[in-house]
């Protein structure tokens, strides 16, 4: 990848002190919200050496949230001390680059601008991604979306849900916002990813999210009733997935060691299956929308060794945004156990 050319020094100074004002608020003096008519508790954890941290629980399953890194990290059942997403252990800790020239990937769930081949155009550089979605702190904030969806909730009070904010993107004139929730009595999580053009010339965008797992046995995708592609997908990478198939609606894929490769799709829904656990992300479909891509809604990408991780990736339509327009996509995440996830997708991919 190119390498970002060398930043003045006052320009270096300036990033710093940007990315220095948003990061959160000290929390270590706050208890966990809980309240016995809410579906969930929140409360402040220290994750991994990143403090200022949250685990969200509807009982059922988990979710860990770290403001420090822009990050969803983890989703899981409560109780278990694995999940699904795919954590670079390595990083613990460590706080996000924006000057880096070597993308710093701490793995989980996050958002970028789509389409990734007009980033050199607006950015600095082609590679990594952009710094404010993908390398700085976040705000974050406790509300409570069962009385309003912009309310915030104080500590100790009725807190089910952690919104993340970004600071304004100099080159996109964009603040993304993440609204993170868990559904009563289901392993299910919600999140609402919100682009709003805050400032600049009008851009075309898409809200693209990442996420990122582990080594899986079989990802895939299911396709529409009838896919706009012959067959099921797009070649996005010079080497197709490993045991890439067909099976009805559903288009699987394994891990390539070797070689990175990526496949693009008309889906709404993407799903990965290990030995103990099945995850599955919903992301409607707009029909007749603009998407990028070659067209592509959902996306699979398997990386090679030595670190073990796919992407499963979420595109929403493309639109030419000006000053006071928002966009937004919602990504529904549902866990189960392998054997009733397969049961699921084989009802699905029939």
């Amino acid at each position: 990848m190119p390498m970002l050319p060398r930043r003045p020094l006052a320009t270096a100074v300036a990033l710093l002190l940007f990315v220095a004002s948003f990061a959160g608020a000290d929390i270590k003096s706050h208890t966990p919200a809980l309240h016995a008519k809410t579906c969930c508790s929140v409360g402040p954890i220290d994750y991994h050496g990143w403090s200022g941290s949250f685990q969200m629980s509807n009982g059922l399953v988990t979710v860990t949230v770290v403001p420090a890194i822009g990050r969803v990290m983890q989703f899981r059942f409560a109780g278990e001390e694995r999940g699904p997403f795919f954590e670079n252990r390595a990083l613990d800790g460590k706080p996000p680059d924006p000057a880096a020239t070597e993308w710093v990937n701490f793995g989980g769930d996050k958002t970028w601008p789509a389409p990734q081949d007009d980033w050199p155009k607006l950015t600095p550089r082609k590679w990594p991604p952009p710094p404010t979605f993908d390398s700085v702190p976040l705000k974050y904030e406790l509300k409570n979306s069962t009385v309003s969806k912009s309310s915030m909730a104080p500590f100790g009070a009725k807190a089910d849900a952690i919104e993340l904010t970004s600071p304004v993107d100099p080159s996109y004139g964009i603040r993304a916002r993440r609204i993170i929730t868990l559904e009563p009595g289901k392993p299910v999580m919600t999140i609402r990813t919100i682009y709003e053009k805050v400032q600049g010339e009008p851009v075309k965008v898409g809200v693209w999210v990442i996420t990122q797992l582990g080594e899986p046995q079989k990802a895939g995708m299911v396709l529409p009733a009838k896919s706009q592609y012959p067959e099921g997908y797009n070649k996005q990478m010079e080497v197709l997935p490993a045991n890439l198939k067909r099976e009805g609606r559903l288009v699987s894929v394994t891990r390539d060691p070797k070689n990175p490769t990526k496949i693009g799709s008309d889906a709404s829904t993407l799903v990965w299956i290990d030995k103990d656990f099945y995850l599955q992300i919903d992301s409607p479909r707009v029909a007749g929308a603009e998407y990028p891509d070659q067209g592509s809604s959902a996306e699979i990408y398997t990386n090679p060794d030595p670190l073990h991780y796919i992407e499963l990736e979420t595109l929403g339509p493309l639109q030419t945004m000006k000053v006071g327009d928002k966009i937004e996509r919602t990504n529904q995440y549902t866990l189960m156990h392998r054997v009733e996830g397969e049961k699921r997708l084989k009802d699905l991919s029939h």
